[in-house]
C-alpha cells in the first residue's frame, strides 16, 4: 500500500488575549514612529519638551531674583508643581488627538477605537515617566535633592495626575468626535487651568474666598497633593476623595460615551 502522506501539524492558534496584545503593540509602535518621525531623536524631543518647560520657568525666576514661596530651591518648587499638571495636560490632549490622527485604522476589523485610545494612553504614560526621570537627574546634577520627604504621597499625587489626564482625555474623545474645533478650544482651556492651578504660586496664600473656588479645580488638588510629599509642613488640606472621584467620574462618562455614542458614529 502507498504510504500515506503525513498531515502537517497545525500551528497553535493565538488566544484572544495574545491577539489583542499583538494589536496593541503594533498600534503603540505605529504611534511612536508616525508622531516622532521614526527616529530616536524625534522621541527624545517629545520626552525633553516638558523638561525644557520646567527649567525655563526656573531660569526666568532665577534671573529675576524671585525666591521660591516655600523651601530653599526654586527648581524643586516649580518642578513639583509643573510636572503633575503637565502630565495631566499632555495625556488629556494627546488622547484626544489620537482619534483624529488614527481614525482610518478603525476600518480594520481587528482595531477598535478604544484600542487606539488605550495605546496612546500607554505611550503618554511611558513618555511622561521618562521625562520625570530626566528632570530628577537634572536636579541631582545641579545639586538639588529631588527625593521628597514623603515619597508615597508625592507618587500618589503623580498617579492621580495620570488618572485625571486619562479621564479628561476620554471625555475629549467624545467632544472632538462632534466638534473637531475643540482641539484648539481645549488648548486654550488648559492654558487657563495652568495659570490658575498654582504652578508658580501657592494658592493657599490667596484670600479664602478665591482659594475656596480654586479648590474645585482638580489640577490645584493634584499639585498640592504632590507638593505635600515635598513640603509636609505646608498648611493645606487636599480633598483626596474629590480628586479621585472627579477623575473616575470623567473616565466612566468618557468610556460610556465612547461605547454608546462615538462608536456608533464610526
Amino acid at each position: 500500500m502507498p504510504a500515506t502522506a503525513e498531515r502537517p501539524s497545525r500551528l497553535p492558534e493565538r488566544s484572544q488575549m495574545e491577539s489583542y496584545l499583538h494589536v496593541l503593540h503594533a498600534l503603540m509602535l505605529r504611534d511612536m514612529r508616525t508622531r516622532f518621525g521614526g527616529s530616536h531623536w524625534g522621541y527624545a524631543i517629545v520626552v525633553l519638551w516638558p523638561v525644557v518647560h520646567v527649567f525655563m520657568l526656573v531660569t526666568i525666576y532665577v534671573t529675576r531674583g524671585v525666591p521660591a514661596p516655600i523651601g530653599d530651591s526654586r527648581a524643586l518648587f516649580f518642578a513639583s508643581g509643573a510636572v503633575p499638571v503637565l502630565v495631566f495636560q499632555y495625556i488629556s490632549r494627546e488622547v484626544m488627538k489620537a482619534v483624529i490622527t488614527n481614525r482610518p485604522l478603525t476600518y480594520y476589523p481587528q482595531v477598535k477605537l478604544f484600542d487606539v485610545v488605550f495605546s496612546r494612553i500607554l505611550v503618554e504614560i511611558v513618555t511622561g515617566f521618562l521625562g520625570l526621570l530626566v528632570i530628577l537627574a537634572i536636579l541631582v546634577a545641579i545639586g538639588v535633592d529631588p527625593v521628597p520627604a514623603d515619597p508615597f504621597t508625592a507618587m500618589c499625587g503623580y498617579l492621580a495626575a495620570i488618572l485625571l489626564g486619562i479621564g479628561v482625555g476620554t471625555i475629549n474623545v467624545s467632544i472632538v468626535a462632534f466638534y473637531p474645533a475643540w482641539m484648539i478650544g481645549f488648548v486654550l482651556f488648559t492654558i487657563v487651568i495652568y495659570v490658575t492651578s498654582g504652578v508658580m504660586f501657592l494658592p493657599n496664600f490667596l484670600p479664602d474666598q478665591i482659594y475656596h473656588w480654586l479648590k474645585y479645580n482638580p489640577a490645584v488638588q493634584i499639585i498640592e497633593w504632590v507638593r505635600l510629599g515635598f513640603y509636609p509642613d505646608l498648611p493645606i488640606t487636599v480633598d483626596y476623595a474629590y480628586t479621585l472621584l472627579f477623575a473616575l467620574a470623567t473616565l466612566t462618562l468618557g468610556l460610556l460615551l465612547e461605547r454608546h455614542v462615538v462608536r456608533k458614529m464610526t
